[in-house]
């Protein structure tokens, strides 16, 4: 199934609406593939519409007030924006699962974590008796390095990095080709970080799941991704492969964000944050969204939206005129 594209995004546009804001264009004209096996990374500033986009891929917006304006879904070549809920329920969870920001918000504090994980079993797999359930969940925690005699305590007996693995056993529960994670490792110390990402890479690898990864750390994304979308005020302003997007930065807004990592190397000895803040996302900027804190920003990137260019290597850039084309 290499190569073989899972997921399509088309022209997704997502607004809420609000009495004292008014529209709130959250997600705009977004569109991007996704191929079995692979891990899309998807970053930008906090408010830039990461989460917002993995919830119109789920259909989890909520209504009021927010709606899904425009656009396309397709998994597996079918729409998702045009199936019953009844349908869509049997898609998450069972072909598409997503592990949310904080795990310590994910779990159910009255329940046992083996019956929640059994939960998902139950709805979305071949009918089991009890004791099958309760025998695969223990499984499951065993996949994730949780002893499966634990599949009978509460979630406040478990640390945060135990629990962050407790939620990636329950979205693996029903084998999904896809993956959503959001943030999945914010609320954890680094050391914790560091084998979450290295459990879900593994688990990945073995099960040939995809997975689009959110996050604003962009060394994860270097280490997991085989392609990077960055996103600013709700558009793709970059698309192409990890190493293009790195190694060959075409939008201002993405060098920012490089340059505002620090330096093991260098000798500076202050960071260079991007001037300004996200715009409000009820009163956009004319033209390009980011020409407000652009460097290279120019009359002509007041006057018109630029489109998503496709360069001749497959690059796409948001932008007047990419960083490879300034003088």
């Amino acid at each position: 199934m290499e190569g073989k594209k899972l997921l399509s995004v088309k022209n997704l546009k997502i607004q809420y609406s609000t009495r004292s804001m008014g529209i709130c264009r959250a997600v705009n004209d977004v569109s991007f593939d996704l191929n079995y096996g692979e891990t899309l990374g998807v970053v930008g500033e906090t408010g830039a519409g990461k989460t917002t986009i993995a919830k119109g891929i789920m259909r989890l917006v909520s209504t009021p007030p927010g709606k899904i304006v425009a656009g396309e879904v397709c998994f597996a070549g079918e729409n998702l924006l045009k199936v019953s809920e009844k349908k869509m329920q049997t898609y998450r969870g069972n072909k598409i699962s997503m592990i949310f920001q904080d795990p310590m918000t994910s779990l159910n504090p009255i329940d046992t974590v083996g019956a929640q994980i059994a939960e998902v079993l139950k709805l979305h797999s071949a009918p089991m008796s009890k004791q099958q359930l309760m025998r695969k969940a223990a499984d499951m925690l065993e996949m994730v390095g949780i002893p499966g005699e634990r599949s009978y305590d509460y979630p406040h007996q478990f640390s945060g990095g135990m629990k962050q693995r407790i939620v990636i056993a329950i979205a693996l529960a029903c084998s999904p080709e896809l993956i959503i994670a959001d943030e999945p490792t914010t609320a954890l110390d680094v050391t914790i970080q560091a084998q979450i990402l290295e459990l879900m890479n593994k688990l990945k690898k073995e099960t040939q799941t995809s997975m689009i990864l959110i996050t604003h750390d962009l060394g994860v994304v270097a280490e997991m991704c085989d392609k990077v979308a960055v996103v600013y005020a709700g558009e793709i302003v970059e698309y192409g492969t990890a190493r293009q997007v790195y190694k060959e930065t075409q939008h201002p807004y993405t060098l920012g964000l490089f340059q505002s990592l620090p330096s093991l190397t260098g000798d500076e000895t202050r960071l260079k944050p991007i001037a300004g803040m996200m715009p409000d996302p009820s009163d956009l900027p004319p033209g390009c969204c980011f020409h407000p804190r652009c460097p290279f920003a120019e009359n002509a990137c007041q006057a018109s939206k630029p489109p998503l260019r496709v360069l001749e290597t497959g690059h796409k850039v948001r932008c007047m005129k990419s960083l490879n084309g300034r003088s």
